[in-house]
């Protein structure tokens, strides 16, 4: 078990606290991590990040409780310094904290697709990062007209209440909300050791879908609710099968892009929709960085013309320049289409749970259903209460007289409930009803219209009773006020949906011009890409001193390369990366341009093709292993891939095999081995040493391999082998190149 550090006691050094002694004890950690750790965690997960059943975090809950105890429900605005002030008393975490959260909460801010804040002034928009919210002292704000469905019947016992963090007033635990709200209203929380990500929709189509899986629990989500809704607007790039899984499952991801339009008089791009998950800012440095890099150059200027119409990025483009490819293009390299990642993580009593769309009904109708039934039973409780007040007051109407006799006979006033509960055999609360009525009213006609409710009241008991006990009433409830809210906030839809089949994607190399190009690479990595036209009027390649040619092959301009390292690893390249160069050049240092590893060396360039070829990797102690060029394939731009081969040897040499070929292995000890590609096997793991190809004595090592026709060697069938491993045969002086020659050992 880990331990803290012990320190033993000792004296302080300091002859101004002689005689204090420090002490650290002998704690486990595991003890400190439950009794420190764990609450924190459980407080952030439970209390701050992650929203409830209601759609609402803790502190959403409690502005908009404190707002409505204002009475900001249909009344004036107020200053948002008032409103933050109060809620101070249920959330102690300063006014800043608070107010950015009525910020977000508010219509100005435009972050939710029904707002709950009804604001005044400037609150910043959320698709601007630099357009940030005038202070609260110059804001105003009231709740939203759809709040009066958050707080439905709060009074009427629908949720429970406790004490806020002094204990000097009380608040819900939730709100009654009247519809899906968690759905409705976007939502992003980081926990400890989890975190949740929920997207909006449309208020419309939840409460449509909602009514339609009540009265049917096998509906089809997606015919009603084909996919989230953003405030920003935009368009979802929609696959089904993708959206089906982010239903069933609470997790997933999908593609949102902006909307734009051609001007074609002023030669302008204009984009008036981006995605909800980036900004204006972060867009127009994107863009910038990328003409600045020389990677667009369709754009002549890009500018914010966002006012109070709305958001507006205006793209001036060059001459005949073709707007639809261009916006493929920045699609593809800025945050114009971006993925929102999907995580309904939910609190659901006290315990977060990732949930589908549908299990989120489940959870919501049973929460609704609740409140409905307690909102019942409080109504029930007191018509009840009423109707036994009025069978009290029956009871006079019977003997008026007898009543005023007993209250004027009798002398001390503590006894006239006594007296009237022996006297018209009626109970405690019934006695002080009667006897709190005033003078003017112990007459008959009052006593008449009073108890006439008599038989209404039992009526509507009756009913009650009936709807408490029957599932199928309470749903219709919760379903007839889904259609009211339905009906009353008409909420068009933003986003707009396009299917996955319908858009085209940029496609970078029909960009690139492709041309053929040979390219060399030298032992210490210098790397040069030369067109056909300049290698017939170039002489002599040129290296450094020591340097010298390790490979070279044709290619084209749009292809892309491998390049195997002494590291175990490999970096992907694309040719087109690099600038036409000159024979009389050094070239590009690989090492710098790819961002290598200190001491790092090249190996082999590989062209990989379409990556359906293998390659064969040779290792010093013997071994080959022919992998499938698709095992370095990456759907993603990744530079760099780690264990892209065994570390048990040093790699050799890395051949492609476009077809099955012979291959030529030389020895230390100045043998040469020749064998058949064929003979070896595809292995899966790109890890593998694969087998013993030369069988070697020791001390002696595999100093280099190559494809048998680029080999000096004459009389092949002297080293060919029928079957592996094999040693090989001595390599006789007709067989010997210079490049074999200078890697025998003396």
């Amino acid at each position: 078990m880990a331990k803290k550090k012990v320190q033993e006691k000792k004296k302080y050094d300091n002859p101004d606290v002689v005689g204090l002694r420090a002490e650290v004890l002998e704690q486990p950690i595991t003890e400190t991590l439950e009794t420190n750790y764990m609450p924190y965690a459980m407080s952030v997960i439970v209390s701050r990040a992650i929203p409830e059943i209601d759609g609402f975090k803790p502190s959403h809950r409690k502005l908009l409780y404190t707002m409505f105890k204002m009475g900001l429900l249909g009344g004036g605005r107020t200053k948002s310094a008032n409103i933050v002030g109060q809620t101070m008393k249920l959330n102690p975490h300063g006014d800043a904290a608070i107010y950015e959260t009525m910020v977000r909460l508010s219509a100005g801010y435009q972050a939710l697709l029904t707002p709950f804040v009804d604001s005044k002034g400037n609150f910043g928009k959320v698709y601007s990062r630099d357009m940030s919210y005038a202070a609260s002292r110059y804001t105003e704000a009231r709740l939203s007209a759809i709040c009066a469905e958050i707080f439905r019947d709060i009074d009427r016992d629908t949720v429970d209440f406790t004490d806020n963090y002094d204990g000097s007033m009380k608040e819900p635990t939730l709100l009654p909300t009247a519809f899906p709200n968690v759905l409705v209203s976007a939502n992003s929380g980081i926990a400890v050791g989890m975190a949740s990500q929920i997207c909006g929709f449309n208020l419309n189509e939840v409460c449509e879908t909602t009514i339609n899986y009540l009265r049917d629990g096998g509906h089809d989500i997606l015919s009603t609710m084909p996919a989230p809704d953003f405030p920003t607007g935009g368009e979802i790039i929609y696959d089904r099968t993708e959206m089906e899984n982010i239903y069933r499952t609470g997790r997933g991801s999908f593609k949102v892009r902006a909307r734009w339009r051609f001007l074609p008089k002023e030669n302008i791009i204009e984009i008036y929709e981006i995605p909800y998950t980036t900004t204006s800012e972060a867009v127009i440095d994107k863009v910038a960085e990328l003409i600045k890099s020389g990677k667009i150059r369709e754009i002549n200027d890009m500018r914010d013309e966002t006012d109070l119409g709305g958001l507006r990025l205006a793209i001036d483009l060059k001459r005949a320049t073709d707007a639809d490819k261009l916006m493929q293009k920045l699609f593809k390299m800025t945050t114009l289409q971006d993925t929102f990642p999907c995580n309904f993580n939910i609190l659901v009593a006290g315990n977060p749970k990732v949930m589908g769309v549908r299990e989120i009904l489940d959870e919501w109708t049973a929460w609704r259903t609740e409140c409905v039934r307690r909102r019942v039973y409080f109504e029930l409780s007191k018509k009840k209460d009423k109707l036994h007040l009025l069978k009290g007051l029956e009871k006079i109407l019977l003997d008026i007289d007898k009543a005023i006799s007993i209250i004027r006979n009798t002398e001390l006033e503590s006894e006239v409930v006594p007296n009237l509960m022996m006297g018209f055999g009626i109970d405690q609360i019934q006695a002080e009803y009667v006897a709190e009525i005033r003078l003017r009213n112990i007459n008959r006609e009052y006593i008449l219209k009073r108890t006439a409710e008599t038989d209404e009241l039992e009526r509507d008991i009756e009913e009650l009773e009936a709807t408490l006990n029957n599932r199928r009433r309470i749903r219709s409830i919760i379903i007839d006020e889904l259609k009211q809210i339905n009906k009353k906030f008409v909420t068009p839809r933003k986003t707009g949906i396009v299917y996955a089949d319908e858009v085209e994607e940029f496609d970078e190399s029909e960009q690139i011009e492709d041309y053929p190009v040979t390219l060399f690479l030298s032992r210490e990595g210098y790397f040069k890409k030369i067109t056909a036209q300049s290698l017939r009027m170039c002489g002599e390649q040129k290296y450094k001193e020591g340097d010298a040619l390790l490979q070279s092959f044709e290619s084209s301009n749009r292809r892309e390369l491998l390049l195997f390292t002494d590291r175990q690893q490999l970096y992907k390249a694309r040719v087109h990366d690099f600038e036409d160069g000159k024979a009389s050049t050094l070239g590009v240092y690989l090492p710098g341009k790819l961002q290598m590893d200190e001491g790092e060396n090249v190996l082999a360039m590989i062209d990989p093709g379409d990556y359906t070829m293998p390659l064969l990797l040779v290792f010093e102690n013997g071994k080959a292993a022919r992998i499938e060029a698709s095992a370095y394939e990456t759907k993603t731009n990744r530079k760099k891939l780690i264990n892209a081969y065994s570390d048990k040897s040093p790699l050799k040499a890395v051949i492609p095999l476009p077809e099955e070929t012979e291959i030529a292995c030389f020895s230390s000890d100045g043998r040469a081995l020749v064998f058949s590609s064929a003979l070896l096997q595809t292995k899966t793991s790109r890890t593998t040493q694969g087998v013993n190809v030369m069988a070697l004595k020791a001390k002696r090592s595999l100093v280099s391999a190559a494809p048998l026709a680029q080999t000096q060697i004459k009389n092949i069938s002297r080293y060919r082998a029928r079957s592996l491993p094999a040693a090989g045969a001595l390599l006789k002086p007709e067989d010997r190149g210079e490049e074999q020659l200078s890697l025998i050992e003396e």
